[in-house]
């Protein structure tokens, strides 16, 4: 391999690894965080909100005591984004961006996919 070959080679691998970097920097400072786990106990709070149109529309928001892998606790205030309530006893594993000091998404999980530390402090 020509010396200006490699070089080439080598300038589009760091810039690659730059992207990439960069990616998941963004990545967990904008839209990833911690996760955590909670199970439904409540209907949750009712809604009626009203979209940037006026259209009017029903949510949930929930305020549930959720815990990471370590069993360490966090008061988490999340809305659905649906129009009836969850599922009372299901578990999900929500992710907290503590930056933002926001819940950026959820997903219910199986009984058993929840870590036992976390599952220990959870009925």
């Amino acid at each position: 391999m020509k010396k200006s070959s490699l070089i080439k080679y080598l300038i589009g691998a760091v810039l690659l690894m730059a992207v990439f970097g960069t990616y998941k920097i963004i990545e967990a400072n904008v839209m990833g965080g911690e996760s955590y786990y909670v199970q439904i106990t409540t209907d949750g709070e009712k809604l009626d909100e009203k979209d940037d149109n006026g259209e009017s529309y029903v949510d949930y928001r929930y305020q549930l005591t959720g815990y990471d892998e370590a069993g360490h606790e966090r008061l988490l205030d999340f809305k659905a984004n649906r129009a009836r309530p969850l599922r009372k006893e299901a578990y999900l594993k929500v992710v907290y961006n503590p930056k933002k000091g926001v819940v950026t998404q959820w997903e219910e999980v199986k009984k058993d996919e929840v870590p036992q530390k976390a599952a220990a402090h959870l009925s």
